[in-house]
């Protein structure tokens, strides 16, 4: 379904400010999978989403999306086949706008320059319902007046509200209260499961690494260093994948947000 074939990137190559991002990755990954990746800061989590989205280009390798080259795709092509979710709860959606307008543009049913007819309108007020955040009660309110959560909540519904190719979530929950994180994935757990999508989800929770979905990938220094699915990841708990990286780096993981998250 998704085809990484050794892509690799440096940034501001023979400069003093050089830096090996993404070094020879590969990655199959098939349709409905429910990928997680983990490891410290730096290791090239977000890079890796970023060369997928087509944020920038790749300095070589190849990325293939349901078997159509997108490697030179522009980021706005990619768009229209990739959602995407960001730590950052104000990213995704359109602040100044009302919760039905951004609902409608995701949709692709206009949005504050458009009639929204009654049908699409109940069709928002239903799937609002299903968050179980009483958003549905405030479709006019604007985004900008919504917590973290709910925001996240939203733009959850709105990168999924006509299914994509591939899902891309990155560290969607870290900017949450831990409450308000835990609903947010079990809403991410159910619209993945309802729509069979597949998806790619950064998380700096270890446990949840192990939880959620069926394969688990670590990261340091901008490689894969370990890729556990099935019998083999339910297997194993937090203590085990410290010591796998450590086996594998040579070092213990010094990110402490993760081993206690």
């Amino acid at each position: 379904m998704l085809r990484l074939t050794h892509i690799s990137k440096t940034f501001n190559p023979g400069t003093v400010n050089e830096k090996k991002a993404l070094c020879d990755i590969s990655l199959d990954v098939a349709d409905g999978d429910f990928i997680s990746i983990i490891g410290s800061n730096g290791a090239g989590k977000s890079t890796v989403f970023n060369a997928i989205a087509g944020s920038f280009y790749t300095d070589s390798g190849s990325i293939f999306l349901d078997g159509e080259d997108i490697t030179l795709q522009p980021e706005h092509v990619r768009a229209k086949k990739i959602g995407r979710l960001f730590q950052d709860p104000m990213r995704g959606s359109a602040p100044g706008m009302t919760i039905e307008e951004n609902l409608a543009l995701a949709a692709g049913k206009g949005g504050w320059f458009s009639h929204i007819s009654r049908a699409t309108r109940e069709e928002f007020r239903e799937r609002l319902s299903l968050l179980g955040m009483g958003l549905e009660d405030r479709m006019q309110h604007p985004v900008g007046l919504l917590s973290g959560g709910q925001r996240q909540a939203l733009t959850l519904m709105m990168a999924t509200f006509n299914p994509p190719k591939l899902l891309l979530l990155d560290e969607h929950t870290a900017a949450l209260d831990p409450a308000t994180a835990e609903k947010v994935l079990a809403l991410t757990k159910d619209i993945v499961e309802k729509n069979a999508l597949t998806c790619l989800m950064v998380t700096h929770n270890m446990q949840t690494a192990l939880d959620l979905g069926n394969r688990t990938l670590m990261m340091d220094n901008g490689r894969i260093i370990y890729d556990a699915s099935s019998d083999m990841r339910s297997r194993l708990n937090v203590e085990d994948l410290l010591v796998l990286f450590r086996e594998a780096v040579g070092k213990n993981l010094d990110n402490d947000r993760m081993m206690l998250g």
